[in-house]
């Protein structure tokens, strides 16, 4: 394969106007792949249980697909740096489109998970590759910002679109046309992806390449240890199961981080974690996760469970949420550009989210609909203020040599965000939950229902609430009165857990003076291209 530096089309693109156009167009149906699964899915959930008759995998459905994903983002991150990311978004799209195809002819749960597990490993491929490539294609931080809206868009509707769409799939032609909407998508991305992608590469070999492996399963066991524990915690508490994995993930990561310090072709640059900037904006990416998918998390199980919202109420609530971050992109992108510091978009971003979450933590039954609309949309206002400048700013930090590790690993450490602000945040949830709703039933003489009260979806389930207020009310109790009391126990655990967020948000506008500022413009590395 011959490898030269390529010529660009102009200072800020490698392709022209129209090759520019079909490339992103690739990428954008990539990005829509991924995030119409994520949204999808969750919706036909119910309904694919009641059909394969397996509850106790329940769970298993998202966290397969969760575990092997975060484990392959950072590992296929580096791989592209190596080999270029054409043949690895090819090979992900194929690896999730068949595994779709084997979710929806899952005929039991076992099946579903181990075929979800599959998914997983293309959506991880997807992520660890993707994002970059729109570096690759766009050298210029100013240019690649304009460029990202694209991508951003298709983001935004797969997720304002996902969770009705899930829903009209599973009511008329069954759950299992969830999995296959993937087919037709992931053929038009395969498409664009061959046709108009180019093959680039950052870093030009002499001999053959050894890969990592040692490091590349020290990273599998780490973040895979750290997902079942995260998993589990909620559940079981921290026990000696929850204990010992975490116990595994804190050591593999120590082996790893002594392993990949004396590795002379490892998988994940240590000097990376050196540098002040790049470890500032890891960390926010960690924070940010945090409070992001606290928020996506429990929002609609307060809106719902709490407000007794109707699913359709609680969904229009949460739009402004997903769609805002999308429109929050867009506007950045024109902002950020003209600013003496970008860094501030940082700043600002994270104060939106901090208001965002302190606006669901006074939020009552009683608040009209327009204001918590306004709170829902300053949300996703911040997080399109902060997502795509944290990306912007690490891959102009480590350079070209280290963009696809980079961009991969700050996908990664928003998902273990995530998963730990989902795990602490929930734990502390049930825990305050389950106090409340004990407390009332004692004070009732009630305490039999317990295990009925003890799940918040019993307040979402309107036939499971019928029977438990005739079952109560048989027995002499005044079932209407402790289901109000569930419903504030769940209010207040969810005004606390998301409290604990807003503190996360504000320890984020702190941590945001530790990145130096980032120059957007600058002199533009060589791109090397590989056919």
């Amino acid at each position: 394969m011959a490898v030269h530096t390529a010529a660009h089309h102009s200072s800020g693109q490698v392709l022209p106007f129209r090759e520019s156009l079909m490339a992103m167009l690739g990428i954008s149906f990539v990005t829509m792949l991924v995030a119409l699964d994520q949204t999808v899915v969750g919706t036909a959930l119910p309904t694919i249980v009641a059909e394969l008759k397996g509850f106790d995998l329940y769970a298993w459905v998202a966290t397969s697909y969760l575990l092997t994903s975060v484990i392959t983002v950072p590992i296929f991150g580096r791989l592209g740096d190596y080999y270029g990311r054409k043949p690895f978004v090819i090979a992900s799209i194929v690896v999730f489109t068949v595994a779709s195809v084997l979710c929806g002819l899952a005929n039991s749960m076992m099946f579903l998970v181990l075929a979800r597990g599959l998914q997983g490993i293309g959506g991880g491929m997807l992520v660890g590759t993707a994002f970059a490539c729109i570096a690759d294609l766009f050298p210029d931080n100013v240019v690649r910002l304009r460029w990202q809206v694209m991508m951003s868009s298709a983001f935004g509707i797969a997720n304002a679109v996902g969770p009705s769409l899930g829903g009209f799939l599973t009511q008329y032609y069954g759950w299992r046309s969830v999995f296959y909407v993937n087919l037709p998508v992931g053929i038009v991305s395969l498409y664009f992806v061959w046709r108009f992608l180019p093959h680039l590469r950052h870093v030009a070999h002499e001999g053959k390449m050894r890969l990592d492996w040692p490091g590349a399963a020290l990273i599998a066991v780490a973040l895979g240890a750290l997902q079942l524990f995260v998993e589990m915690l909620p559940k079981h508490g921290f026990g000696a199961e929850t204990a010992a994995l975490l116990a595994m993930s804190v050591a593999a990561a120590f082996a790893l981080w002594k392993w990949e310090m004396r590795c002379d072709y490892a998988i994940l640059p240590v000097d990376m974690f050196r540098n002040q900037a790049l470890a500032a904006l890891f960390t926010l990416a960690i924070l940010g996760g945090f409070t992001m998918f606290s928020m996506l998390f429990y929002a609609p199980l307060l809106f719902q469970g709490g407000f007794g919202m109707s699913p359709k109420d609680a969904g229009v609530m949460i739009t402004p949420l997903v769609v805002f971050i999308t429109i929050g992109s867009i506007v950045n992108g024109r902002i950020v550009t003209r600013l003496k510091n970008a860094n501030l978009m940082l700043y600002v971003g994270f104060a939106l989210l901090a208001v965002s979450c302190l606006g669901i933590v006074v939020a009552t039954h009683n608040m009209p609909r327009s204001l918590l609309l306004v709170i829902m949309l300053l949300g996703g206002l911040g997080l399109g203020f902060v997502m795509p400048n944290l990306t912007v700013f690490a891959q102009q930090t480590a350079g070209r040599a280290h963009l696809g590790i980079a961009t991969a690993l700050l996908q990664s450490l928003r998902m273990i965000g995530g998963m730990i602000g989902t795990a602490l945040t929930g734990t502390l949830i049930a825990h305050l939950y389950a106090s409340g709703v004990n407390l009332a039933l004692e004070n009732d003489h009630a305490m039999h229902w317990a295990a009925d009260l003890s799940d918040p979806q019993i307040l979402i389930n309107r036939e499971g609430q019928q029977a438990l207020l005739a079952q109560l009310s048989a027995a002499g109790h005044n079932g209407a009165m402790l289901l109000e009391s569930a419903r504030e126990a769940l209010v207040a655990a969810i005004h606390i857990g998301l409290a604990l967020a807003a503190v996360v948000a504000v320890l984020s506008v702190w941590q945001s003076r530790r990145v130096p500022p980032v120059r957007l413009k600058g002199p533009q590395e060589p791109v090397i291209l590989a056919e």
